[in-house]
């Protein structure tokens, strides 16, 4: 299988002790997350950009382990940022906790993030999506997920799918974003 490198893509004020993604990152060698220029006021240039340099400063193919806002980041620079040698080095996204830039719960500091671009995403994706996640309802992650041509996967009643949610080192979405890569590997 071919090494790579996974840029985890945090959302709205980063992802704080105890969140699945942090935990990826102690634990498995490869995972590195993208430092975006301000967590708490996000700009989707500025993070798409941000974005594009890391997929273009990597030696490695990529794969994206997003959360939240770093979800609409991975689908806006796929559809409006990317170089087509940066999208040839994506092996795939698992996308979590969809955000609804039209919730009433949407970060109000997040810039640029509407209208969602719905157009197929040009690499293997995943959508996990929860039942009471208060961003972001399951129709809208489901539109999405069909949208961009993506798997899907609900996960019960586990809120916005970070650390509040018990999920510890989450072992099922580490391996859905290992699918990912096989495929892309095999494919």
């Amino acid at each position: 299988m071919i090494e790579q490198t996974v840029l985890v893509l945090p959302g709205y004020m980063n992802s704080g002790e105890g969140h699945w993604q942090t935990r990826w990152e102690t634990l498995h060698a490869g995972f590195e997350r993208v430092q975006m220029p301000d967590w708490d006021h996000p700009v989707r240039d500025a993070w798409c950009r941000t974005l594009e340099a890391a997929v273009v400063a990597s030696a490695r193919p990529v794969a994206f382990a997003a959360h939240s806002l770093g979800c609409l980041t991975v689908a806006f620079w796929a559809a409006q940022y990317a170089s087509a040698r940066s999208l040839s080095k994506v092996a795939g996204a698992l996308l979590v906790a969809l955000p609804d830039p039209s919730g009433a719960a949407f970060p109000p500091d997040a810039s640029g993030f509407a209208p969602v671009p719905l157009a197929a995403l040009p690499f293997p994706t995943v959508v996990v999506a929860s039942t009471d996640d208060p961003y972001g309802g399951i129709p809208f992650s489901q539109e999405c997920a069909a949208a961009w041509g993506s798997s899907w996967r609900e996960i019960g009643a586990r809120g916005h799918i970070n650390a509040d949610s018990g999920l510890g080192d989450w072992d099922e979405g580490r391996q859905w974003l290992a699918s990912l890569a096989r495929g892309a590997a095999g494919g």
